[in-house]
């Protein structure tokens, strides 16, 4: 039996195919038959082109892919070297825009170095196959995160688009501050943007009334700043804020969905680096948050993003004090005599401060390690919370409570303090032990530091979302207390993300 005919343009498919590993494993198993032509090619066409047509919706740099210069293509292409090329480019430009739609423009890591997070890769081969064999358009639409929160982001996307093509939000409140009971111009143009956000009905008050304090408050809210219905300096700088910073913000938003587009763990602790807030996620809802302190906004202390696994807690810890905080913090206080709460550690054992000349080092030569031991004072506070990682990232209790209290609360020297470490305790207790707060309080009381394993390791997800839309449809905005916003949606610039044409 003679070996079937080998056409030109599966000759040419297989040449073209032959410099890409995966896309040639693919052609191989289909004996170099085309997917891009021929019978039953235009419902993949056609599915791939309008997902091209839509990918600025995303916040994707439409112009990478360029449906209208595709589209001229096969016009254009007649012979078999030729449409073998173009068979194999749509097929790598599938896979680029499988890419970019499902798990990011960027290499996170390329933006930013504390940005450290795994981001998922899929399978090439899988999913150009995947697509071939299934119908188009339904393989298209799985393309994109199916996640609630990137579709809400979406829809925020839409709206800020049309806003800022109807002249944005108005004109930016003047006046420095103003409080219930105020009149004038200033409380016209605060009224004006609030209507304009959303938050107000439409009225002609010029008076700061118990209305305009409402929907003051609910927009502090929103913003996660104090909700007292005054409408301070802080407030009116977050009111002022453009729609087209909004906008920016909704799109780095959607990237980093992306970044994140992986099954998360049934139970999860997310911690928000942006808002500074952590939550306990069960099965997709919140069933758990508090206020958090995240690292303070210079280089060495700035909280990474990445994500983990909780496997213990520690409950009455011990403070190993990092060497860069040994050396830089606590080395010029040993030399007055000071940091006496502070256990010093030579290779021996522990050293008593008194037989130490602690003039004699410096930041390179001090050959101790320092300790606290457990105790109400412990900078670790009650308990510590493990997810074991080389960032030497936890989340712990604190003494210091005062942070808390704050509106941006960037003060740390990178990792997590917890508002609310004994319920969280309990909380993450609560799948293995009929009397979570019993059991943690027994240990507490002795005064002695122990391990307490979690039955079922929980997965911790540092993230940094300045821009989300809740489940009931209210839009959050928070500030870039790192920049590592500004930087994000100017690398998505530099790969041709283009925003709205808006007015100011």
């Amino acid at each position: 039996m003679s070996a079937p005919l080998v056409t030109p343009l599966q000759q040419a498919v297989a040449q073209a195919a032959s410099a890409d590993e995966d896309i040639a494993a693919f052609y191989r198993a289909r004996a170099f038959a085309p997917i891009w032509m021929g019978e039953g090619a235009a419902d993949r066409r056609a599915a791939f082109l309008g997902a091209l047509d839509r990918a600025r919706e995303h916040g994707l740099p439409a112009g990478r892919y360029d449906a209208a210069t595709i589209r001229a293509e096969f016009a254009a292409v007649r012979d078999p070297a030729g449409l073998g090329a173009l068979e194999v480019a749509m097929t790598r430009r599938f896979l680029s825009f499988a890419q970019d739609i499902g798990f990011g423009v960027l290499n996170p890591r390329d933006v930013d170095r504390t940005i450290v997070l795994e981001v998922p890769r899929p399978e090439r081969l899988a999913q150009i196959t995947a697509f071939a064999e299934g119908d188009p358009f339904d393989a298209v639409q799985a393309l994109a995160p199916s996640s609630p929160a990137y579709t809400r982001l979406l829809r925020e996307k839409l709206r800020l688009e049309e806003l800022a093509a109807a002249g944005g939000w108005g004109a930016p409140v003047s006046s420095p501050a103003l409080k219930p009971g105020a009149e004038g111009a200033g409380v016209v143009e605060l009224r004006n943007r609030l209507i304009r956000m959303g938050y107000l009905r439409r009225s002609v008050a010029a008076t700061y009334d118990a209305d305009l304090e409402s929907a003051v408050r609910a927009f502090q809210i929103d913003h996660g700043l104090s909700p007292d219905g005054e409408a301070g300096p802080a407030t009116l700088a977050a009111i002022n804020v453009p729609v087209e910073d909004r906008l920016a913000q909704v799109v780095v938003g959607l990237e980093r969905q992306r970044w994140m587009n992986k099954p998360l763990e049934p139970r999860h602790v997310l911690v928000n680096l942006a808002e500074q807030h952590a939550y306990v996620v069960d099965d997709g809802k919140v069933t758990f948050d508090t206020v958090v302190v995240v690292g303070a906004d210079t280089p060495d202390r700035r909280t990474p993003e990445f994500s983990h696994m909780m496997t213990h807690m520690v409950i009455n810890p011990t403070w190993n004090v990092p060497r860069s905080i040994a050396v830089k913090e606590y080395l010029p206080a040993l030399r007055r005599g000071g940091a006496r709460h502070l256990q010093v550690h030579s290779r021996s054992g522990r050293v008593n401060h008194d037989a130490i000349d602690f003039s004699r080092y410096t930041a390179s030569t001090f050959p101790f390690s320092l300790k606290q031991a457990p105790g109400p004072q412990n900078a670790l506070g009650r308990v510590k919370f493990m997810f074991p990682n080389r960032w030497n990232i936890y989340l712990h209790d604190t003494p210091s409570r005062s942070l808390f209290e704050r509106d941006v609360r960037a003060f740390s020297h990178g990792c997590v303090r917890v508002e609310r470490p004994l319920d969280l305790a309990y909380h993450l207790l609560t799948p293995q032990t009929a009397t979570p707060e019993a059991d943690f309080t027994r240990i507490l009381n002795t005064g002695q530091e122990r391990r307490v394993n979690l039955d079922t390791p929980v997965g911790v997800h540092l993230v940094y979302w300045s821009a989300w839309v809740t489940p009931t449809g209210r839009a959050n905005y928070r500030g870039d207390p790192y920049g590592r916003d500004a930087r994000v949606i100017d690398a998505l610039r530099a790969a041709g993300v283009e925003l709205a044409a808006t007015r100011s």
